[in-house]
């Protein structure tokens, strides 16, 4: 094969790899433009291709993921990642046919366009092939759980301003259900994940759940530490009869602090991250800059010696 279309085989495989990264790492909206789509009334919301209606190629990758043997433990461990991340539990067969696919079609595409045509080390093809088969498998786990971690950092950052709301609710003397509703029926958490628990936890309550353990179970559906210390805040309010207003407003303090301190930890962890590109990348291009005519003026001195 010749050189110019291998070379451009390695260009449009390191295009597409960066070009996928920088799909998945980089959010696609800025923080004014969310802010201004939640406060704006729509009709219809966007929602995952997992909570769509199913299509033949889910069902094919539903019956591809039956075959899949699990353990007991691992299925529950991916419902629960799966309600976490706001998706319907039902779909983990999908989910497992997806990895399997992946599993298979990675070293296939590899196999086809570079293993067999290019490759001749047989030492080199068999580790490229694994770590594709490899990497297929764990790409949809890592798109899971990087959703997951994505829903609950947007419900640790709403549940100040929703707790504030409903403080004023309460000490407008609305009952502690009343304000839930009310909370959520408020047009800046309308496209919010944690209004949509917490209209879960109060439909459970009046479909006869007892409210503590809708509570409960809303901390434990959501996996989410502060959510759970929210639950537990109003069950312990609710048990031993004290102000439920100022209770509110200590807790929603408190978060305050707490988000304050992570953004000032993670300003803290900007200066280290930043060692890695500046090495990497800004240094051996100044370097190149600066010390690239005196290496050509000092080689052109010898030659002429």
């Amino acid at each position: 094969m010749p050189l110019s279309i291998v070379s451009l085989m390695v260009f449009i495989g390191i295009a597409s790899l960066l070009f996928l990264i920088f799909y998945v790492v980089m959010p696609k909206k800025t923080v004014l433009e969310e802010r201004i789509e939640s406060l704006t009334p729509t009709s219809t919301i966007l929602v995952s291709p997992f909570e769509t209606e199913i299509s033949p190629w889910q069902k094919f990758l539903g019956r591809l993921g039956k075959n899949v043997p699990m353990r007991p433990q691992d299925y529950g461990k991916y419902q629960r990642m799966f309600v976490a991340a706001g998706l319907k539990k039902e779909r983990v067969a999908i989910f497992m046919g997806a990895k399997v696919f992946l599993t298979i079609l990675l070293p296939l595409v590899y196999l086809t366009f570079y293993g067999i045509p290019v490759e001749k080390e047989v030492t080199t093809k068999i580790l490229m092939t694994t770590l594709c088969a490899i990497g297929g498998f764990l790409l949809p786990t890592y798109w899971l759980r990087n959703r997951m971690l994505k829903r609950q950092l947007k419900i640790f950052h709403d549940l100040p301003d929703l707790l504030d709301l409903m403080t004023v609710c309460v000490e407008a003397g609305l009952s502690m259900d009343a304000a839930m509703i009310k909370v959520c029926d408020d047009q800046q958490f309308k496209k919010s994940p944690l209004a949509r628990e917490i209209t879960i936890a109060t439909q459970e309550t009046r479909a006869g759940k007892p409210r503590l353990e809708a509570l409960r179970d809303l901390g434990e559906r959501t996996m989410v530490d502060d959510l759970k210390s929210f639950a537990a805040m109003l069950i312990q309010t609710e048990k031993l009869g004290t102000s439920l207003a100022q209770s509110l407003r200590v807790f929603s303090d408190s978060l305050r602090t707490i988000r304050r301190q992570r953004a000032e930890e993670a300003a803290a962890k900007t200066a280290v991250k930043l060692v890695f590109p500046l090495v990497f990348f800004i240094f051996p291009a100044i370097l190149v800059v600066i010390l690239g005519p005196a290496m050509l003026r000092i080689s052109r001195f010898f030659t002429e010696m």
